[in-house]
């Protein structure tokens, strides 16, 4: 029934019925292996992923560690896992990783109560700063935009330069929401967005997403002192690098970052370049969500996975 499904996804040629693979996607989920995983995850644990990072810096690439889950209901796990993301913090130094974190409110305990989940943000930040590191926000589904928004406002107003916030293109709000955090100075990370959400919400057709993008990345540019951009996108990559020249925006003013797994060789050639580089290492073994996400996005992924389940 799988390999049925798969095949219906990929004979679509647009993006197949993924509402139906993704069903079945689930229905596989406690029989799936990690090694399917490992092309996009970097390990079950800090410790096991800390030869990926050291590779990665090896070759000048910088990273953002993130610890893999989302939708903490339990405070006694929320806890933990603050406690998980300290410990992340004082492992980066000690194995001297270029690297942030990045870090997702529900983790925290968003869906328990909104002030203890800032509280439990505040608490990591204080590591953060004393040693002088960044923690990225993430953002998670249209349900959580606006209180992920005004918690990071808090957190900008006490902590500045040592947090950050994701902001996706393919929402309307978006529009709004980022001349307001350029107009703060905040570190925007900006990307297309990874969530499905109806027509209502977000923006429903990948070219108007990309037209999108490159308004929002304009005012960044123009705005915020060093823009981030997360993109695979080879017409998104290569509109930044020309709209940076056309305009003498220094290449070292904005930062292009990619997900752990895809595109080794384009980071590695865009950092020879001259361009600051970013990759985004997920671990941990909360990886099924992730990966799933990671698998919808391009078909070239499900060919990964399918190789690895005939490989020794």
């Amino acid at each position: 029934m799988f390999f049925d499904t798969l095949q219906a996804f990929l004979d679509d040629e647009e993006n197949g019925d993924i509402p139906y693979f993704w069903s079945h996607l689930k229905n596989l989920r406690m029989k799936l292996p990690f090694i399917l995983a490992k092309r996009f995850v970097a390990g079950e644990s800090f410790e096991k992923s800390v030869g990926k990072a050291q590779y990665l810096n090896a070759k000048d690439l910088k990273l953002t560690l993130d610890l893999l889950g989302e939708n903490v209901k339990d405070r006694k796990e929320a806890d933990a896992t603050v406690e998980a993301y300290i410990d992340l913090l004082k492992g980066i130094n000690t194995h001297e990783l270029v690297s942030s974190i990045s870090i997702k409110l529900t983790m925290m305990g968003l869906d328990i109560d909104r002030d203890y989940c800032r509280d439990n943000l505040f608490k990591l930040l204080d590591v953060a700063q004393k040693h002088d590191q960044f923690v990225r926000i993430d953002m998670e589904g249209s349900d959580y935009t606006q209180v992920t928004i005004d918690i990071f406002k808090e957190a900008f107003a006490k902590y500045g330069k040592h947090v950050g916030i994701v902001i996706q293109a393919m929402l309307h709000r978006t529009k709004d929401d980022i001349n307001e955090l350029a107009e703060m100075g905040a570190d925007v990370r900006l990307v297309k967005g990874a969530y499905k959400e109806p027509a209502d919400i977000a923006i429903q057709s990948m070219p108007k997403i990309r037209v999108a993008f490159k308004e929002y990345a304009k005012v960044l540019l123009e705005k915020t002192a060093f823009p981030r951009f997360g993109t695979h996108d080879d017409e998104l990559i290569n509109w930044l690098r020309d709209y940076a020249g056309q305009n003498a925006i220094d290449k070292k003013s904005f930062e292009i970052q990619m997900l752990y797994g895809l595109r080794e060789k384009t980071m590695v050639d865009l950092t020879q370049l001259g361009y600051c580089t970013r990759v985004y290492v997920p671990f941990g073994t909360d990886w099924f969500p992730y990966f799933s996400r990671r698998l919808m996005e391009r078909k070239e992924n499900v060919f990964f996975v399918l190789t690895a389940m005939f490989k020794k």
